[in-house]
């Protein structure tokens, strides 16, 4: 028997058909359709946001936020998944890096306040709420508005996270969701901005239509196809009735890893006052040697796990840059299996093993 890393929640099937059948009568497939403008309405409502643009994909929505914003340089976290920087070297901006904090894996704010200070042409903050952990959300609003600065959080990981009650999508000028598969939410493939501003919001909408202007077909600025059709939003209404337990059985498989592995392996330390979605399980070991031990035993058990995030952005594209903290982490870091199917049992014995991998 071998327990997977990551699977995929599959929609119910005679709910997608139900509506791959509207679909289909309508013949009405893509741009702007009525399950794309049903399943936008249904997720501001659940999220608690306003001005949310599904996209195709959550590197798109990174590539549209930033253009939105007319961003040119950022600073950003080295600790993240590719597409955090790939999205922005892609388009021709400048990259500088920040280091994170050892405890939480989210980028430092005093030392994004420091990048800020040495180099007057970086323009944004490109911050990622790592593993569904925001960031310090009020300390990088303070320093963005004493600097002037936009800041794009790319909150791939933190589908429903909340900040004192609140959704953390609500911080920054505009935060990014990614809903591929192996997300807690999926439309199979697909994305979503949440925009802090109205107006950058329907500069976005013309941006991923062409640059077209729905109301009145004027074609306003060059832009892209980075629209999610009706088929995937089918998939994202059929999940979304579901989101709830989805969530609900995460949070307790996460909870019960903390709780068996507390005394035994150091975890991310959260945000005060902010929620958890149980999105990954990540734990770090004291060495690269001991990662890789564990590692070993736990595929001999037909456990799988994985390095992530590793490598470091910074060592990465040409970047060549030193971040001590999020090299020694990226080195020790490793996610346990974490998903909707799993069962506390598995949780436990995947625990136990881990157990006797380190003493």
């Amino acid at each position: 028997m071998t327990i997977v890393l990551n699977k995929s929640v599959a929609p119910n099937a005679k709910k997608l058909q139900k509506y791959i059948e509207q679909i289909n009568e309508r013949n009405w497939f893509t741009n702007f359709g009525p399950l794309h403008q049903e399943l936008t309405e249904r997720l501001e409502a659940y999220l608690g946001v306003k001005n949310l643009l599904l996209v195709s994909n959550g590197t798109v929505a990174l590539q549209v936020a930033y253009k939105a914003l007319n961003v040119r340089h950022a600073v950003t976290t080295p600790f993240s998944f590719i597409a955090t920087t790939s999205s922005l070297q892609w388009q021709g901006h400048d990259v500088s890096f920040a280091d994170i904090d050892g405890h939480s894996l989210n980028v430092c704010p005093t030392n994004i306040e420091k990048a800020l200070t040495e180099n007057k042409q970086i323009d944004s903050i490109v911050a990622t709420h790592v593993f569904g952990n925001p960031c310090e959300v009020d300390q990088i609003a303070s320093i963005a508005r004493s600097h002037n600065k936009r800041v794009i959080y790319d909150a791939a990981h933190a589908f429903g996270v909340k900040v004192k009650g609140e959704s953390v999508l609500t911080h920054g000028d505009a935060s990014t969701l990614s809903f591929h598969a192996t997300k807690v939410f999926h439309t199979v493939e697909g994305g979503a901005i949440v925009f802090k501003d109205v107006e950058k919001f329907e500069r976005a909408k013309r941006l991923i239509n062409f640059g077209i202007d729905t109301a009145n077909g004027a074609i306003t600025e060059p832009g892209i196809n980075g629209k999610l059709n009706e088929y995937q939003c089918a998939v994202g209404l059929t999940i979304l009735d579901e989101i709830d337990s989805i969530l609900d059985h995460r949070l307790n498989l996460f909870s019960t890893y903390r709780q068996e592995l507390e005394s035994v392996v150091d975890m991310p330390s959260w945000l005060e006052g902010a929620s958890k979605n149980g999105a990954y399980m990540p734990i770090l070991l004291e060495s690269e040697e001991r990662r890789t031990a564990v590692m070993e035993a736990l595929t001999s058990s037909g456990i799988q796990s994985r390095k992530y995030f590793s490598p470091s952005l910074n060592t990465v594209n040409g970047a060549n840059v030193t971040m001590p903290v999020s090299e020694d982490i990226a080195s020790r870091i490793l996610c346990l299996p974490l998903h909707y199917y799993m069962s506390q049992s598995e949780v436990r014995l995947i625990a136990s093993n881990v157990r006797g991998a380190v003493k």
